[in-house]
């Protein structure tokens, strides 16, 4: 049962994270970015941290690296709980289908591209960051 409550505790934590966030990027995006007015900048901020997350936190202490930097339960608070509430892969979806709707075509493609493209490259890095943090 603890196992639960620390997973259900994570998300919420990765959920307020990314409630936080967006509403940061939102707030900022229209004053300083007029072209994000319509992309889904925050969502796609959200992805990209939230991925270097994974990937850094899931190679200090995946089993594969022989490291116990963090407890089984801890791994899942972080990679399962915190990671799977912050981010966002049905908002991507709905807000890539909405730029469709209002046909925003640039939009949709970089969104699709970039948010693949650059979440990919997040996990490598937030590896790579992890490597070069174990190095002896």
């Amino acid at each position: 049962m603890s196992k639960l409550l620390l997973l259900a505790f994570g998300g919420a934590i990765g959920t307020l994270a990314r409630y936080g966030l967006n509403g940061l990027v939102s707030h900022h995006k229209g004053k300083h970015l007029p072209w994000a007015a319509v992309f889904p900048l925050g969502t796609v901020l959200v992805n990209i941290s939230g991925c270097f997350l994974i990937g850094f936190l899931a190679t200090l202490s995946g089993p594969a690296m022989g490291r116990g930097w963090l407890k089984p339960e801890w791994r899942d608070f972080w990679l399962i709980g915190f990671c799977g509430g912050y981010t966002t892969f049905s908002s991507y979806g709905l807000q890539t289908l909405n730029l469709a709707r209002d046909a925003e075509w640039l939009w949709v493609a970089a969104n699709i591209i970039g948010s693949n493209v650059l979440c990919l490259l997040a996990v490598y890095l937030g590896r790579v960051c992890a490597l070069w943090l174990q190095k002896p």
